[in-house]
């Protein structure tokens, strides 16, 4: 529940997250000990408990039957939150993708996503690099290396020096 309270979850990133055992808190040996011999006598193996995957199928199973668990719904939570960091949608694919999103669901849910990623694009190369952007080769491959990073495909950067010529 915290998990879930916290930010929303693909199924695959919650399962996961869930199947990996909590690791108790303690605090190092060295800390309360006046010396090192002393903290090296103190040292007390922890036992780790193992988690049952037919339990953790069950939470799953419980998340869905109360809609708190989508990941149609985390997709395009997710394609808004890391568009709006300045993020374009092929870097965005490859982080849902290694969230364990299937790509059918990723390729809907950018389908169906309301944003102009050249306009996004534009407006993150003129943060950057000011207005007008630089038209010398130089600079303008060092624009198109930051935009390229940032995860927008060719054609949108190509089209900022097309489309948004002042």
């Amino acid at each position: 529940m915290r998990l879930l309270g916290q930010r929303d979850h693909g199924e695959a990133e919650l399962r996961r997250k869930l199947l990996t055992p909590p690791q108790p808190f303690s605090r190092p040996s060295a800390y309360n000990a006046k010396s090192t011999g002393e903290a090296r006598s103190k040292v007390v193996p922890q036992v780790v408990e193992e988690i049952c995957p037919q339990l953790v199928d069950q939470v799953i199973a419980y998340c869905y039957q109360h809609s708190w668990l989508d990941d149609e719904k985390f997709a395009g939570h997710y394609i808004s939150g890391r568009s709006n960091k300045g993020l374009g949608a092929q870097r965005i694919r490859s982080e849902l993708i290694q969230k364990g999103v299937d790509k059918e669901i990723i390729t809907q849910a950018l389908e169906n996503c309301e944003i102009d990623w050249c306009t996004k694009a534009y407006d993150l190369a003129t943060r950057k690099f000011g207005q007008p952007l630089p038209t010398d080769w130089k600079e303008k491959s060092k624009v198109l290396r930051y935009l390229l990073y940032r995860g927008f495909f060719q054609e949108e950067i190509q089209a900022i020096y097309r489309d948004f010529e002042d």
